[in-house]
Formats: C-alpha cells, structure tokens, sequence
C-alpha cells in the first residue's frame, strides 16, 4: 500500500475491509471486466485499485494533445505561487460544489485544490463541471502523487470517443443530463416521482442534484464502487445508481414527514447518511435491477433535451 499511501488518512478509512492479499488483475475483456467491477473485485485491495485505474484511465482515446504529468510539474508553481493550497480559490465552473474530503489527509485536500486550478489552466473550454472536485479527490486516492492525479483527471476530461460520455463539462450538457434523469424517474421510478412532485414547488431542481449526490454527498465507500463500475461501462451506471438512491430514499422515508425545509436538503442528508440504511453491495444490486434503459434511450433523451435547451436559449448559467 505503500506507493499510493501518501494522501490517505488511514484513521478515517475503514481498514476492515482491506484484504492485503495483492491479487492481480489480467482480465482485458470487456464482459469479464464488467463483472469484476460489479463484484467490486479491487474494491478490497487499495494499490490493486490504484493500479486498476490507472490501466483503465490509460486505455480512454483521448485528443492528441492531452496535459500529463510533466506538464502539472512544469505549471504547477507557476499557478500556485506561495499561496497556501488551503485556501486557494476554486474556479467559478465548479459552481461552488463542496470539495468532499473522502478520507484525504490535509496534505491531500490541499492537493486537490492545486490540480483543479491546474486542470483550470489547461482546459480554458470547460465552462460547467460540478463533479469535478469529487472526481480529483477520489482519483488521488489511487495515485502516487499530485502530477499523476492530474494526468488521470485530464484524461476523463479529453476523452474523445464520441460514444463516450464521462463528465459533463458544460452548462448545456449538465442541464440535459438533469432533464434527462428527470425523464427516467417519471418512467422508471412512478411512485418516487408522484411525491417528489406532491412534496417539492419545482421538481427539476430536485432532480437537478442528481450528480451533486453521487459526486459531493455518498461516502468514500460508496462513491469508490460506483467509480469502479463508471470507469468500465460509463455514464449510464451514474444515473442507474441515482435512481436507485432515490427508490431507496422513498423506501426508507414512504410516509414520513420532510425533516427539513425541502426534500432536496432531506435527500443530500439520506444519500450522507445512506450507511445507516443501505450498503454499497445493496446500492448497486439496486442500480443494476432496473430492468430499463440502453445507452441509445439515454443518448436520444439527452440529445432531444439538448436541443429544446438551445431553443429556449440556455446554454449557460444564469448568474
């Protein structure tokens, strides 16, 4: 565990479920893959993951020209200065998401500030990505140090497999993507949707948090086994696991009164708390029930969504 040891507070990781035995992974297809991920396979061995990772992030066809970790080391000093990497200002596409600390010491919470303004430095196009604070803190978990941490980050954000959807790195994509998981709730998730809709003035904005619980609000267990299966099939199991959060949360509160003002605030503390209720085998067990949707049905919901976006003319944020 040693090389990828760096960052991690071991006092607030649950060691339990560490098994040392340092199995190897040499399955290169895809079904055999798939499985493994669902099983959480390297969910139990921290290097074996960090190694796991980084042959699948390495395997993503990405634009010519990706930054990689000689260009963080070269950019790197020049973007900090002599600030304190505690206290560095985020860039405004983050959209003021909390920046989860998923059991990082503090060397690592400040490191993850250094390679999003990095990451900020080397793709002036991305102008909305909420998720991307989650995903720089999970990732340095499994790297040996802050340059391979951004080169792994960099690669999800220049993927350029058309049929590969990762992050959304635009407001326009961000938005769809919500009115897309909108779309799938009222259709998959009936029972769900009518109270959403009896206890909440505007749903879409319930709904548009989807990705704020997976990337912001699950527990480090949870959000590693998502990541584990998202690296191997992509986009669809985030909003597989969403649903599946939401069925849960409508299960375990059916009949009960919101705890706070909104059901949002109520959801964000449930998907918190989820180990009180669920554990991260169930969640996925859940996910991966829904007899539903292919990857076609998301893509034409997202592009139909897309484009009534761009007719009413919001491709941004609204200050």
């Amino acid at each position: 565990m040693d090389e990828y040891n760096r960052f991690v507070d071991w006092d607030k990781m649950d060691v339990t479920a560490q098994s040392q035995d340092a199995k190897e992974l040499t399955c290169t297809e895809f079904q055999e893959l798939k499985q493994l991920a669902r099983q959480g396979y390297w969910a139990k061995n921290h290097s074996l993951r960090a190694k796991v990772y980084h042959k699948l992030i390495s395997s993503i066809p990405c634009r010519t020209v990706t930054p990689d970790a000689n260009v963080y080391r070269d950019i790197v000093v020049k973007i900090v200065g002599r600030r304190s990497s505690s206290s560095l200002p985020l860039p405004e596409f983050v959209d003021d998401s909390l920046v989860p600390s998923y059991c990082l010491n503090a060397e690592g919470v400040g490191a993850v500030r250094k390679i999003i303004l990095c990451v900020a430095n080397q793709f002036p196009d991305i102008s909305f990505c909420p998720a991307l604070p989650a995903v720089a803190a999970l990732l340095l978990h499994y790297s040996r140090d802050e340059a391979e941490c951004f080169e792994q980050v960099c690669r999800i954000l220049a993927c350029n497999d058309p049929s590969r959807r990762l992050i959304d790195q635009t407001f326009l994509a961000f938005e769809s993507s919500c009115m897309t998981f909108g779309d799938l709730v009222n259709k998959y998730c009936q029972a769900a949707h009518k109270r959403m809709v009896a206890v909440s003035e505007d749903v879409l904005e319930v709904y548009s948090d989807w990705q704020r619980w997976l990337f912001g609000e699950l527990p480090m267990a949870y959000v590693a086994r998502v990541f584990d299966v998202f690296l191997v099939e992509g986009y669809k199991v985030l909003y597989r696991v969403a649903l599946a959060l939401l069925k849960f949360f409508h299960k375990v509160r059916a009949g009960q009164p919101l705890e706070s003002d909104s059901v949002q605030q109520d959801i964000r503390a449930f998907v918190r708390d989820i180990a009180k209720s669920v554990s991260p085998e169930r969640l996925l067990e859940k996910a991966f029930a829904i007899r539903l949707f292919s990857r076609k049905e998301i893509q034409l919901l997202q592009m139909a969504n897309e484009k009534a976006l761009q007719q009413k003319g919001i491709t941004v944020k609204q200050k």
